[in-house]
């Protein structure tokens, strides 16, 4: 953790006592005690101390007097002031946010993964891992070995070590010149990474006394394989090559479910991921265990429904989701989507289409090109490659955007009294704080919770300007503002949502729709990029020169000179001033 991220965790913490920076002169409650080479900073005035804990590391206490210490002029306890604080609502959110700011200093320092599109080079780790860990008993399990046998690109590496788990990391990180790390306590396991992040390996003891046992404790048979680090035949008691051939999905016994309930929902990921089938008796043996989901921490049940929505087939894993009992648990208000009729629009009920909508996202990322022209296709799938946050892509949390656009829909349905659904009043709106607390409630950043609830909030925007073209150049601004950070992505999305449209003159609102996109996408794409015009007068320069003071009032002037300027109705700062004298006029009279 750098130093300066560090003091940001550190400043507010109490030191124990003797602690060599509880009273060192630049870390002294957060105030910056005066010294001697400082400039400007004269001698201490205050009378001499009393001899007490600040002279106990040679130095004064040079803090204010009530922040001394616990023997010197300590404040009493106020106990009306505390329960006057613990009632305050504000106080909780204000926890809250204190709690957000110190995960995300964790997380910023924590270790990452690569960037998505960026493999890392197992070859390297592995041929680093043998020769550090020559003559130690080791063998590569788990995905590794898998992901070899089916063909696919690896990521990381698994060991299992017959030994000193900790000293066998700390020699390879250091053979390898990189940093190693405990990951779990409780389990004993530690990660290697290799220099710049090239690579990465976790370390686990061997359990049981056996590598046989030890596979004998795993999910499924496919992680169930072990070949020895120093080379040698592949360790397989369980069939599992067998099954990776056959494309099955097999638990490796009863206890699969009953150790890890997790691993139901790691059932429907590997299902969809690897396009395996699950065996009957896997199924109904997950199905009897899907309630304990409600036991795991929600941070780990994110990371395998992101797996699942960042696969090639989402659709997929999320019916098996609901086929084994997980979604009503994990996702309740997805499968409240079910059965909610829509208007004469919409064939499909409200979950069909969600799904249609994720499906026809999948299709728009793999091939944008296809849909929005060949001479945007390039840019938009370097666009929806980029990292968002948590570990995803922006292409991956459009899909989560999908997934939730119309989450709000069961609770704003409008019906007449003859039965018919008029719409869904507002439910971009309500669809966009349901989707950021089940984002919250799963545990994620808050950076994919408003990004999500953006997507849901403006979904329906892109639709609107279909009834004024041609779009003159102000409406497109609005759009740009109102739709802010999320204008490509949202884009993108509403287009996905006219694809799944299957209702009444489905195929001339989709045609009406593509040609509405294609037209906006060139300033779309330039106000992503950063390309807008510059404001044509500052703030304090307007206000000075209508004599006006800061506030409301100077910032609707603002928003409306920007609109003009992007409009090309003004051009430079004297035609900016007189728009903005006429535009008060016109309020005023």
């Amino acid at each position: 953790m750098r130093a300066g991220r560090e003091r940001g965790l550190r400043a507010p913490l109490r030191r124990r006592a003797g602690h060599r920076a509880r009273h060192r002169p630049d870390r002294l409650r957060g105030r910056l005690a005066p010294r001697s080479h400082q400039p400007g900073r004269g001698p201490d005035r205050r009378p001499p101390l009393r001899a007490g804990r600040h002279r106990e590391h040679g130095q004064r206490d040079r803090r204010p007097r009530a922040r001394r210490g616990r023997r010197h002029g300590r404040r009493p306890r106020d106990a009306a002031g505390c329960r006057r604080r613990r009632a305050d609502p504000r106080g909780d959110r204000r926890r809250r946010a204190r709690h957000d700011q110190l995960r995300g200093h964790l997380r910023a320092a924590a270790p990452r993964d690569p960037p998505h599109g960026r493999r890392r080079d197992v070859s390297a780790a592995l041929d680093a891992a043998r020769d550090a860990l020559r003559g130690e008993r080791a063998w590569v399990v788990g995905g590794a070995v898998r992901d070899r046998l089916l063909g696919r690109p690896l990521d990381d590496i698994d060991l299992v070590v017959d030994g000193d788990v900790r000293a066998a990391a700390r020699h390879l990180a250091l053979q390898a010149g990189g940093p190693s790390f405990p990951l779990s306590d409780a389990h004993g396991a530690w990660r290697v990474h290799g220099p710049d992040r090239a690579w990465q390996i976790d370390l686990a003891p061997l359990r049981d006394g056996t590598i046989e046992a030890d596979l004998a404790l795993r999910d499924f048979t496919v992680n169930a394989i072990a070949e020895p680090l120093q080379g040698g035949p592949l360790l397989d008691p369980h069939g599992g090559a067998e099954d990776l051939v056959r494309r099955r999905l097999r638990m490796v016994g009863r206890a699969s479910f009953p150790d890890d309930p997790l691993r139901v929902l790691r059932l429907a990921r590997f299902a969809s991921e690897l396009d395996l089938e699950p065996e009957p008796p896997t199924v109904a043996a997950a199905r009897e265990h899907a309630p304990g989901i409600e036991r795991v921490a929600a941070e780990r049940v994110f990371a395998e429904l992101r797996r699942i929505v960042a696969c090639d087939r989402p659709v997929e894993g999320l019916a098996l989701m609901e086929d084994l009992g997980l979604t009503a648990r994990v996702l309740p208000e997805l499968a409240a989507l079910h059965g909610v009729e829509q208007n004469v629009f919409h064939d499909a009920d409200v979950h069909d289409h969600t799904m249609t909508v994720l499906r026809r996202t999948c299709e728009l990322q793999a091939d944008p090109g296809a849909v929005l022209g060949e001479e945007h296709g390039a840019a938009l799938t370097a666009f929806l490659a980029r990292p968002l946050s948590d570990e995803l892509t922006r292409g991956t949390a459009l899909r989560f955007g999908a997934l939730l656009h119309d989450i709000a829909k069961p609770t704003c349905q409008a019906v007449r009294d003859d039965g018919t659904v008029l719409g869904f009043p507002d439910h971009d709106r309500e669809g966009a704080r349901l989707a950021r607390a089940i984002l919250e409630r799963l545990r994620t950043s808050d950076r994919l919770r408003t990004h999500v609830a953006a997507l849901a909030r403006h979904h329906l925007r892109l639709g609107f300007l279909v009834h004024h073209r041609p779009v003159e150049r102000r409406r497109l601004h609005a759009y740009l503002v109102a739709t802010g950070p999320v204008a490509l992505d949202v884009t993108l999305l509403s287009v996905a949502d006219r694809l799944a449209t299957t209702g009444r003159d489905a195929e001339r609102s989709i045609a009406v729709h593509l040609e509405l996109a294609r037209e906006l996408l060139p300033a779309v794409r330039a106000w992503e990029d950063g390309d807008r015009p510059a404001p044509l007068v500052r703030g304090d320069e307007l206000a000075a020169a209508l004599d006006l003071r800061p506030g409301p009032l100077l910032g609707e002037l603002l928003a409306e000179l920007a609109a003009a300027g992007y409009a090309g109705e003004v051009t430079d700062r004297d035609g900016a001033v007189a728009h903005a004298r006429a535009w008060l006029a016109a309020r005023e009279g």
